[in-house]
């Protein structure tokens, strides 16, 4: 019981910390499940991440179930999953009371145009941690490039860029120019 109940609270501090979305949700994930509490790696939260990124739903709230699974089975995974959201309701539910009468007023505007740009700052960073993670060697940079590049020129589904580079990666693993 003591297990779901960290996990629910770490989960909740996760909640309540993320501003910016799931990609800036990185630092505060491994402060709290790798460093904390050790529930996961460095490597093994990135694998969780990247497949709860892949999946549909929230990935903050995908992420959340992977690791609440693994550390406690289907229980964990529940309560995992309500502490990251719970902040979330309750914080969003007082906001929407509040912000439909103040959301015209000029000072409201310009601390929204403001958050906007921190927001920013923060999936950048996540991105650059993601990356240093992700592209280790001309292959993951190859695949990097190429899905970049794509996407940026071309109206592709997420879906095959994600089955592509899985499959790539397996590839490339048994073909012995990747690592395992």
């Amino acid at each position: 019981m003591k297990l779901l109940l960290d996990l629910f609270l770490a989960f909740a501090r996760v909640g309540v910390m993320t501003f910016g979305g799931g990609y800036a949700m990185i630092p505060i994930l491994e402060r709290e499940i790798v460093d904390r509490h050790g529930w996961a790696t460095e490597e093994e939260l990135m694998d969780y991440y990247a497949v709860g990124q892949c999946t549909p739903g929230v990935i903050a709230v995908n992420t959340a179930t992977f690791i609440g699974y693994k550390t406690a089975g289907t229980p964990g995974g529940v309560v995992a999953t309500l502490g990251v959201v719970f902040p979330s309701v309750v914080i969003i539910t007082l906001i929407a009371g509040i912000l439909t009468s103040f959301a015209d007023v000029p000072q409201v505007k310009s601390a929204f145009a403001g958050i906007r740009v921190c927001v920013c700052v923060l999936i950048f960073n996540a991105v650059l941690k993601l990356w240093k993670k992700a592209v280790v060697d001309k292959w993951t940079l190859a695949l990097f490039l190429g899905v970049f590049l794509l996407s940026v020129f071309f109206s592709v589904s997420p879906v095959i860029f994600v089955v592509v580079c899985a499959a790539a990666g397996i590839v490339l693993t048994r073909m012995g120019v990747r690592g395992k």
